[in-house]
């Protein structure tokens, strides 16, 4: 007696001829293989029972030896389950020895073609379908594959050919096919024409609606997206999700909220994408907010809403809630090569002054890593100042095979800029283009301009701006005039504001920059110039502002006034405390950084209200004794405030971290890791 119902069926695929042998891991013919009909009739549902090309393969080849390939129900299936496992060569190879394939195959074929990475191809084997086949009918199953083939191949010509079509045979009516139509128009951007076949359809199902709504908004068209939308019989969440997207992306965050809020279903999708414009919006307290109301809900996030809400910590800078986040993905097993995930997990610790742990997830990850994991590493170890590391990953990176691209040359020029390596520098400037044969990009001009200006080398930073094959934007113009107003060179500042200014009209650093060059050398009247011709153009100049993190929450302060007016006279009087203090170690606050005509006590009062000096005694007056301090400004720090924070991490014993605009300093003990190069 057999033991098992499975044995049972062995024995009675044994009888029929062909059977699957699961030790062998393959198909089996015995040689008492019955009838052909009965082969037939077992062979059928073996090809269902395949999972993979492999075991296909193996029944493909039993198949051939029982001379069933000449049976068209058993061939047209083996074509339509190698198109549907992606094995688009061997259904082709069945295809070609069929004298006389039926409509069913060249529908298998198309279809899967339409879906290959040569899409074009489908529309190739369509022309030879209608010239082979009689009897065309059903024929408007194949349409919308094939108009997906000519959106995926940018074929708008070949498109409009099979819309002609379409017309004729009256298949407008189906809404499949109108749908396809639609879509295949919005998404080869000729949103008109998308328009014209909507006008057209006598029944618009949701679907259609959808379809124009995404089309419009793909194009930038948001007004008159909004306008269908606000048509639209019934929205469904795909419409709602669109809408967010379209919304968030042309920066009408308040609008997209709007659809967030009164949608009483939402998915994944929906919380992803309003994280996500958040994210794109430059508010990252919103989005890191709305990532916890989710999790709230009981929704599992996506990879790239973690990717999302990782960039929003990485913004605000501080790391507490990116552990956090680390240890949800690590508990719940998530991968770190899903979606990025590992890149942006580095980038977060990387950005939010941990470099260390920035590095143990990159080791981590060291046998999936892809080039936007070295290329995170290297601009993290940039943002810190360690040029030589960066490099060192780089060296790696090649003796790994891992080809670098331009974001990679980008961070090493960074790290050889913030770590004022001027030979490696030149070095990686001319290896991107002499052996990776990559073209520079404004911004590798920029980094490379920035490098030998900061370093003193004014003349040759002009003479590439000369030889630049491209026109400089203002911020090349920028880094010229930044060189200038620390080296005191008038001349080329001057002349490198003007052309900056002229590029940017409305960007107040141009402006600022020369100002305070003027104001380094004492040309007080030409400061002053420079203020007016801001204030008749309506420029704006942008405040500096510090936040630091104190028990969980964030604190933000202005330049020149305290955020919060409980703290005011606590913060201002640590400040004469910590200043007191400070000058009897020697402190002298440098004049200098203030850039404005008043008076020497004025001067020292306006140094002291800087919004990193605010944020740091904030952070004495509230945390424990010897705590570390992180604080993240918008813009650069400037030279009397980092001297300030470096006396008080030695003064009051403690490590400070300040993440400015363009860099990372750690001080502790009296130093900075910048070495006082930034």
């Amino acid at each position: 007696m057999f033991k098992n119902r499975r044995e049972m069926e062995i024995e009675k695929y044994k009888r029929t001829g062909i059977w699957f042998d699961c030790r062998a891991g393959r198909f089996t013919m015995t040689t008492t293989a019955g009838s052909p009909s009965m082969l037939v009739t077992q062979t059928l549902p073996l090809l269902d029972k395949c999972k993979t090309i492999t075991e296909l393969r193996q029944l493909h080849a039993h198949i051939i030896k029982s001379n069933l390939i000449h049976h068209t129900p058993t061939v047209t299936k083996l074509i339509s389950l190698y198109s549907h496992h992606g094995g688009l060569t061997h259904a082709l190879s069945v295809f070609h020895r069929i004298p006389d394939p039926n409509p069913f195959i060249f529908f298998s074929l198309i279809k899967q073609m339409s879906e290959s990475s040569t899409p074009l191809e489908a529309l190739l084997f369509y022309a030879q379908m209608l010239s082979s086949l009689k009897n065309l009918d059903r024929v408007e199953f194949l349409l919308p594959a094939l108009l997906k083939a000519c959106s995926k191949s940018r074929a708008l010509e070949e498109g409009r050919q099979v819309h002609g079509q379409i017309v004729k045979s009256q298949m407008l009516f189906d809404p499949y096919v109108a749908n396809a139509l639609i879509r295949m128009y919005s998404e080869l951007g000729c949103i008109g024409l998308s328009q014209r076949v909507f006008d057209k359809i006598p029944e618009r199902d949701q679907v259609s609606w959808n379809s124009l709504i995404t089309g419009y908004l793909r194009v930038g068209e948001i007004e008159l997206a909004q306008g269908i939308f606000n048509e639209i019989p019934e929205r469904d969440m795909v419409s709602c999700n669109a809408m967010i997207d379209g919304y968030v992306k042309s920066g009408k965050c308040e609008l997209a909220e709007e659809v967030f809020m009164t949608m009483q279903h939402k998915d994944v999708v929906t919380w992803t994408t309003m994280i996500s414009g958040y994210v794109f919006n430059d508010r990252p307290k919103e989005a890191l907010g709305l990532f916890r109301e989710m999790l709230s809900q009981g929704i599992r996030p996506d990879a790239p809403a973690l990717v999302s809400v990782l960039s929003a910590i990485a913004d605000l800078g501080f790391v507490e809630e990116g552990k956090w986040v680390h240890t949800y993905i690590r508990l719940n097993k998530i991968s770190l090569s899903s979606g990025f995930i590992g890149s942006a997990i580095v980038d977060m610790y990387a950005k939010c002054g941990h470099i260390e742990n920035a590095y143990n997830v990159f080791e981590i990850i060291c046998h999936c890593r892809n080039i936007g994991d070295w290329n995170c590493m290297i601009s993290g170890l940039a943002m810190h100042g360690l040029g030589h590391e960066a490099l060192d990953i780089f060296l790696d990176m090649k003796m790994k095979g891992i080809e670098p691209d331009e974001i990679t040359f980008l961070g090493l020029l960074t790290a050889c800029n913030h770590g004022g390596l001027v030979d490696e520098g030149r070095y990686c400037f001319e290896l991107m283009q002499d052996k990776y044969r990559l073209v520079p990009k404004i911004q590798h001009y920029g980094c490379i301009v920035d490098l030998l200006g900061r370093a003193g080398h004014l003349e040759e930073a002009v003479n590439v701006i000369r030889n630049m094959p491209l026109e400089a934007d203002a911020i090349v113009w920028k880094a010229i005039l930044s060189a200038c107003t620390i080296h005191g060179n008038v001349a080329i500042g001057e002349s490198a504001a003007l052309k900056a200014i002229d590029l940017a009209p409305e960007d107040s650093s141009c402006y600022i920059l020369l100002s305070n060059l003027y104001a380094k050398v004492g040309r007080w009247d030409d400061v002053a110039k420079v203020r007016l011709m801001m204030k008749q153009r309506g420029v704006q100049k942008i405040p500096g502002s510090s936040s630091v993190l104190v028990n969980g929450e964030v604190h933000e302060f202005l330049v020149g006034k305290e955020m919060n007016v409980k703290y005011s006279i606590e913060v201002r009087t640590k400040i004469d405390e910590v200043v007191t203090r400070l000058k009897l170690e020697g402190y002298k606050p440098d004049l200098s950084q203030v850039l404005l005509d008043i008076e020497e006590e004025n001067k020292e009062d306006s140094l002291f209200l800087h919004s990193e000096k605010m944020a740091l005694v904030f952070g004495l007056i509230n945390t424990s004794k010897g705590s570390p301090i992180h604080i993240v400004k918008n813009l650069r720090i400037c030279c009397d405030c980092h001297s300030f924070i470096k006396l008080v991490s030695k003064v009051y014993n403690c490590q400070i971290v300040v993440r400015d605009q363009n860099r990372f300093h750690q001080l502790e003990n009296g130093s900075c890791s910048c070495k006082d190069f930034w």
